[in-house]
């Protein structure tokens, strides 16, 4: 049954539309992620040599061990920002006589071979015949093996079911990221030694063949979790009717609905992005947009260099923005049809587009004020990123988003998703990101790199003022677009 459905599955991938269209990116992304496992093979190959020489006089196979605890701490951050959940649409076979447990069982098996897992034992397979066997015989280096594969697929089945719980009930999950976040703090501040641990429970897996029947039993109670989720949300209907009536109870909102139509377009779009599955992984992983300063400014270089600082204002005031409005029109291909029929302004429509994308970016101006602790100049670039954000950026951006004909499905993650990525996104880098630089490194090669960033905030206020210019512009493009989008909205 599973390599029935594995074939179902490549048929269903190699016959859609959007298969062939992206199979240049494809063959791309395929080709990257070979050199990536050959980079990672010679890393495994040759990391004794790295040793050596960054750490000499020291005992290989317990420094090796005591950043293995780091890795899967990471492991675990990086599966969770980038892992795709696996997909079936079970909705085709759930009136067939195919057992519940065998679809379960093929959705989660499948995510076995899942590059995730493959990719680090490109290193740890190197690392066992170079560092463990030599230091511990083959049967301690066999044990230390299997340890770390059992481990990586427990993080795969155990990450899985976090992302899945985060849509379904995200208060457990920001409770473990404070504990996960909490034990970082804890090693840094040397109140516990995550890496002595490290070093003396992988050691202790190596000698003791039978501890390896506690590992076994954590990656059956991860794989157990997930069956379990899945069989009690198998049947999607029951579970979408009770996601509507708690979201819709949550964003009544009686204010945005006394703005008449502006509030009811705000309000759909409020909706939009809580009720699907890539746009809210988008909203978890805005903390991390806003708190990737404390990364970038803790480090005396970034002050040293403005250049620096403008490309972490950009990140920062507009990451969110940018994403909403290259893929605001995409966003709604599933419905894009039925907009077309009703009676709206196209005007009204973009403008109250744009009033999003001004709030989007208040608000992370307003939550980045606390930087200021870091120095003046942050806040001086970061609001000039603001004022450039909602006056050019959000304005050139909503242009190119009605030249982009691809279709999004939402209900499938963002990690690794390239949907709706098209010539326009990459085109409309150049206001985003070419141009603000450009403009700064003309008055610092003048000596005047201050009044390059308030030149840059002062084109924001320019477009701020003839935004209704823009706008018309942006109208007009859709009135010309609407109906090639909504053509290749359809194609499925």
């Amino acid at each position: 049954m599973f390599r029935k459905f594995l074939l179902l599955q490549f048929k269903t991938t190699t016959r859609s539309p959007i298969w062939q269209k992206n199979l240049a990116i494809n063959i791309i992304i395929g080709f990257f992620l070979l050199v990536i496992a050959f980079y990672f093979l010679m890393l495994g190959l040759f990391i004794e040599q790295l040793m050596n020489q960054m750490f000499p006089h020291q005992d290989h196979l317990r420094l090796f061990n005591g950043f293995i605890i780091y890795y899967f701490l990471g492991d675990i951050l990086i599966r969770f920002l980038g892992q795709s959940l696996p997909v079936l649409f079970v909705e085709s076979f759930q009136h067939l006589p195919i057992r519940k447990g065998s679809i379960i069982r093929y959705m989660i098996g499948r995510t076995v071979f899942d590059v995730f897992n493959l990719l680090p034992l490109f290193i740890f397979i190197p690392v066992t015949f170079t560092i463990v066997i030599p230091h511990e015989g083959s049967l301690s280096g066999f044990l230390w093996l299997i340890t770390l594969i059992i481990l990586i697929l427990s993080n795969n089945f155990l990450v899985i079911y976090l992302k899945r719980l985060l849509g379904a009930n995200p208060a457990v999950v920001g409770i473990l990221g404070l504990l996960f976040i909490s034990l970082i703090i804890s090693d840094y501040t040397k109140l516990i030694s995550l890496s002595g641990a490290s070093t003396n429970v992988f050691g202790y897996f190596t000698h003791q063949p039978l501890s390896i029947l506690l590992l076994v039993g954590w990656l059956i109670f991860t794989y157990r979790l997930q069956y379990h989720f899945l069989s009690k949300h198998f049947y999607t209907d029951e579970v979408q009717k009770k996601k509507m009536d708690e979201i819709h109870d949550r964003v009544d909102n009686r204010f945005l609905k006394s703005m008449g139509i502006t509030g009811s377009i705000i309000l759909l779009e409020f909706r939009l992005y809580l009720r699907n599955k890539r746009t809210r992984a988008l909203l978890y992983m805005s903390p991390f947009i806003l708190l990737w300063g404390f990364f970038m400014y803790s480090q005396n270089q970034a002050h040293n260099q403005d250049g620096l600082l403008l490309m972490a204002g950009v990140l920062i005031i507009s990451g969110m923005m940018l994403n909403y409005t290259i893929h605001s029109f995409a966003n709604e291909s599933s419905y894009f049809d039925c907009l077309l029929t009703k009676n709206i302004d196209l005007d009204q429509y973009i403008r109250v587009k744009y009033y999003i994308s001004i709030i989007i970016s208040s608000v992370f101006f307003i939550l980045s004020i606390p930087y200021l602790f870091y120095g003046y100049e942050i806040l001086l670039v970061n609001a000039a990123m603001y004022f450039y954000s909602i006056g050019i950026l959000s304005l050139s951006f909503l242009y190119f988003a009605t030249f982009n004909k691809k279709r999004i499905d939402l209900s499938r993650g963002g990690t690794f998703n390239y949907q709706g990525m098209g010539a326009s996104n990459w085109l409309s880098m150049i206001p985003a990101i070419i141009l603000p630089f450009i403009i700064f490194r003309l008055f610092r090669i003048w000596g005047l790199p201050r009044w390059g960033i308030v030149f840059i905030g002062f084109l924001g206020i320019l477009g701020l003022f003839y935004n209704k210019t823009l706008i018309r512009l942006i109208t007009r493009s859709l009135q010309k677009q609407k109906y090639i989008m909504t053509q290749n909205f359809r194609e499925r």
